[in-house]
């Protein structure tokens, strides 16, 4: 765990940030207030278990309203479809699309998706029966579109390169035993011996 303060520190959080199977955040505390503003369930089932255990599908309840960000403000860095860890397998790189809750994923790919509910918290701090889903929305279906355009492009690169996650983050462990099995037949080439001088 380290802790890190913004904006003070937003450089050393973006250079962790850049390797997102290094490094996740667990929680945004407001300094002004106190107060948590975003807590992330930011385990990693296969770096605890050694080996793939069950889907790393993370969620995050994120305060809004009153001292913290506006629903408009949380929700908006989706529109990007940001390129994630994912798809068939969980061993793709794909972008992050937007959905309804309940969404089946029944497009061309199995693209790694994202949902977003809110709801109201009364006074006891319980929350209310009715939420509010915020990407069932016709505003997002140009997101969406461009989510799948962006799919189509990464997986015409193939199976090897920037379309497939590293070897250690692959989820399932066929790829991996594979590997492991072809290392046995490697062998160290030899250096051809120098010739004497006449």
């Amino acid at each position: 765990m380290i802790e890190l303060d913004a904006p003070a520190d937003g450089y050393h959080i973006a250079a962790l940030l850049r390797d997102n199977e290094r490094f996740g955040i667990d929680r945004i505390v407001s300094k002004t207030y106190g107060e948590v503003a975003v807590a992330v369930s930011a385990q990693r089932l296969h770096s605890i278990a050694g080996k793939y255990t069950g889907k790393d599908d993370p969620v995050a309840v994120v305060r809004n309203q009153g001292i913290f960000a506006a629903p408009e403000e949380i929700i908006s860095p989706f529109a990007k479809a940001h390129f994630v860890g994912g798809d068939a397998r969980g061993s793709h790189v794909m972008p992050l699309m937007p959905v309804p809750l309940n969404t089946p994923v029944t497009g061309m790919y199995c693209l790694p998706i994202v949902s977003c509910v809110g709801f109201s918290i009364d006074r006891d701090g319980k929350f209310s029966e009715s939420y509010t889903d915020f990407f069932d929305n016709l505003a997002w279906d140009e997101v969406r579109q461009r989510a799948q355009r962006k799919a189509i492009e990464m997986r015409s690169q193939g199976w090897s390169g920037a379309a497939m996650l590293p070897y250690s983050e692959l989820e399932y462990g066929g790829f991996r035993d594979t590997v492991s099995g072809l290392l046995k037949r490697f062998r160290l080439r030899e250096e051809p011996k120098p010739q004497a001088a006449e």
